[in-house]
């Protein structure tokens, strides 16, 4: 059923697109966007891309072993699978990626990626409940402190004395996940700061591209950027986001007074210019020659008298 709801978002959106002529709309929006305007959203991106790979690296620093270009190569691939590949499959390059290069165990993989997405998912939530018009401020406190709250207690939870894995069965596969998630918890040292650079420089970057696309300020570009980052995070997604990503945008501005047909080009521009940077540097890493491996280097350790 979800994936039957993700086609039809997309075929919506697709429909929408051919009726009446509404490709030129979508021709005006890119024409609005100078060289400038290009090259500093495409480096926008590319910061946004290392800050990743610095949150990877800080959390797989020992099986790394100095190799950040390593990383790098993990999150741009990573990342092009995730925008191009339909129903979140892409995700699944992240822990095929991580066990290639470093050898890391598949459960410890797909731990780290979910403590990875959801602190982007409490983060990004964190925004939205501070910025939400219209809601009243004992509520976005209370809202603001449970998100917080919640994020300062799971990684504890997931590191305290537990028993599952005597029971057996599936509580002794569920306990082997929540060992590997409290050690993804226990050994990202900044993960959080890198979370929140991460999505300070996407979210400008992005608000910023979707104000020159319409035209508007940078506060409905902001709004617009959040509205299709919190879709984004949504159980039900168009194919390769395609749909449920500009729906999202174009509402979080509707009440800004931008028309939604206005805002849904606008959206897709953004959206395409996104997968393609995605595409673009995805496709650079996978060409180039993946770093050497850890068990391919010799250890020359006796050589220095270090045992």
């Amino acid at each position: 059923m979800k994936r039957l709801l993700a086609i039809a978002a997309s075929l919506a959106l697709l429909v929408w697109l051919a009726w009446d002529g509404r490709w030129q709309g979508l021709a005006d929006a890119f024409r609005r966007l100078d060289p400038l305007t290009l090259m500093l959203a495409f480096i926008g991106f590319a910061a946004s891309y290392v800050l990743r790979a610095g949150r990877v690296y800080d959390e797989f620093r020992r099986d790394a072993h100095g190799r950040f270009g390593a990383c790098l190569r993990i999150v741009l691939i990573h990342n092009a699978m995730v925008n191009v590949v339909p129903f979140r499959g892409g995700e699944a390059a992240f822990p095929v990626l991580l066990g290639r290069n470093f050898g890391t165990p598949l459960a410890r993989a797909i731990a780290s990626l979910f403590w990875f997405r959801l602190q982007d998912a409490l983060v990004v939530a964190v925004l939205a409940v501070a910025v939400w018009p219209g809601l009243p401020p004992p509520l976005r406190l209370a809202g603001i402190f449970g998100l917080v709250a919640f994020a300062w207690y799971l990684p504890r939870w997931a590191r305290a004395p537990h028993a599952w894995a005597e029971r057996g069965g599936a509580a002794a596969k569920l306990a082997k996940l929540r060992d590997a998630f409290a050690d993804s918890t226990r050994h990202a040292r900044f993960g959080w700061a890198w979370t929140l650079a991460n999505w300070s420089v996407k979210l400008a970057t992005q608000a910023w591209l979707l104000s020159s696309l319409l035209p508007a300020g940078l506060a409905v570009g902001a709004a617009g950027a959040l509205g299709a980052e919190l879709a984004a995070i949504l159980p039900v997604q168009g194919v390769a986001g395609f749909g449920t990503y500009e729906a999202g945008a174009a509402a979080a501005i509707l009440p800004h007074g931008v028309p939604f047909e206005n805002g849904l080009q606008a959206a897709l521009a953004l959206h395409l210019f996104v997968i393609a940077c995605a595409v673009a540097s995805g496709a650079v890493a996978w060409l180039m020659p993946a770093p050497p491996s850890a068990s391919a280097t010799p250890d020359r350790s006796h050589l220095s008298g270090k045992h």
